[in-house]
């Protein structure tokens, strides 16, 4: 821009001079400066540094659409198309989740609970239907593994565990923090995973039946079956691991410290649009509201 050029070399060469080198008069060059910022000018100062906070504040993973949702519920009046508009000049963007299939195997002599979910990742309730899976990190020290248990009425990440071994207790781990935090009765629960080992291992299914759940377990070779826990698996590694201002993770205890602040992100602050763009402790608390008599969580 003209203006920005002759404030850039005025000092040294005078308005006057460069003006007669440019198509700009030096009358319209003072009215230039001279001259109030307009109503979206002043507005856009203002409104700048705030979608940046936003941004920073939640994990700097959100699209146009979920900012201006967060700005909304942060009680700032500002329309998407600003809200875009303001992305655009800080340079900001959300993240692409990275797109795999996880292909499970076991041997054909090891025996399973059925599958009874047949991919119907719906609940009309809370603890009506968890699903887990395992996934790992690499670290300069060796491999983390992260199991999830996710909650499928509300996405509620109800329990978590990361190790530096995939052995069956450190999925039990994960069950019994999700039943603690539970702390209700069970009975009716299904608990869905993979036909990974851990999963088909005697020890993981009697804890699911002691905690008054039904085990069920989806095909093998089909990562369909267990498509929604393979999805949290997919956004927590594109909103923490490869997300933007993370890494590099150097030892499992630094994958631990950081995914227990991103599920207590996960579960009260990131915005699902499942659960209608609400945190999912905000569409639990909406049921609980609508279903005074039935206890949801303990311990959360």
């Amino acid at each position: 821009m003209m203006v920005d050029y002759i404030d850039a070399h005025r000092l040294e060469f005078g308005v006057e001079s460069i003006c007669n080198e440019l198509p700009i008069a030096p009358s319209t060059y003072h009215d230039f400066k001279q001259r109030q910022p307009s109503a979206r000018a002043q507005r856009d100062a203002i409104m700048l540094p705030i979608v940046m906070a936003l941004f920073i504040a939640n994990y700097r993973v959100y699209g146009a659409r979920k900012l201006w949702i967060a700005a909304q519920r942060a009680g700032h009046d500002i329309g998407r198309d600003q809200v875009a508009r303001l992305m655009t000049i800080l340079d900001i963007h959300g993240v692409t989740r990275r797109r795999k299939r996880v292909w499970t195997t076991r041997s054909d002599g090891s025996p399973r609970s059925p599958d009874l979910v047949k991919r119907n990742f719906t609940a009309g309730a809370p603890n009506r239907l968890w699903v887990t899976d395992l996934t790992y990190v690499a670290t300069w020290s060796g491999v983390a593994y992260v199991a999830f248990i996710v909650d499928v009425y509300s996405r509620m990440i109800v329990g978590w565990r990361v190790a530096a071994h995939m052995r069956t207790d450190m999925v039990l781990d994960a069950l019994n923090m999700a039943a603690w935090n539970r702390n209700v009765n069970l009975a009716g629960l299904v608990t869905h995973s993979d036909a990974g080992s851990q999963f088909t291992s005697i020890r993981w299914t009697e804890r699911v039946v002691e905690i008054g759940a039904s085990p069920s377990i989806g095909t093998v070779g089909d990562s369909y079956d267990n498509a929604l826990a393979e999805t949290v698996n997919g956004y927590y590694k594109a909103e923490l691991i490869y997300g933007p201002e993370q890494g590099p993770w150097k030892t499992v205890d630094d994958v631990e410290l950081a995914t227990l602040a991103w599920v207590h992100w996960h579960n009260t602050q990131r915005l699902h649009g499942y659960c209608g763009d609400v945190p999912p402790v905000e569409f639990e608390a909406a049921y609980a509201a609508h279903n005074t008599d039935q206890q949801l969580v303990g311990n959360q």
